[in-house]
């Protein structure tokens, strides 16, 4: 089984930048991709960026050019360095992880981290 706990979340101004950081614990040996996803007031879940252990890298097209996700080294721990924010990024911004026992695949949840930015 796989843990994630996130951190660095807080509030801003528009135009402001903040650093989300998710740290891995557990089965760490099995996790592939990690990410982040958000969940704004009365809104689906959706993606912000997932990164594979190869370091292949997806964004949301709502965040390309502001936000760059990183893994050191493939391993456990992914940032989300998050640049030019605006009021729309206002969510709840939740850490993932895909990791594996043999042939199965299970997805693996943070509790979350709130950003907030003011116009």
């Amino acid at each position: 089984q796989v843990r994630l706990e996130e951190s660095g979340g807080g509030s801003v101004e528009a135009g402001g930048s903040l650093r989300l950081a998710c740290a891995a614990s557990g089965s760490v040996f099995a996790i592939g991709s990690m990410g982040w996803y958000r969940q704004a007031p009365g809104k689906q879940r959706e993606l912000v960026a997932t990164i594979t252990v190869a370091g292949v890298i997806n964004y949301a097209d709502f965040v390309k050019g502001r936000f760059s996700i990183s893994r050191p080294s493939g391993g456990n721990l992914v940032h989300l360095q998050m640049n030019n924010l605006k009021p729309d990024d206002t969510a709840v911004y939740v850490c993932y992880g895909r990791w594996y026992d043999g042939d199965v695949s299970y997805d693996s949840w943070g509790q979350g981290t709130q950003v907030t930015v003011s116009a």
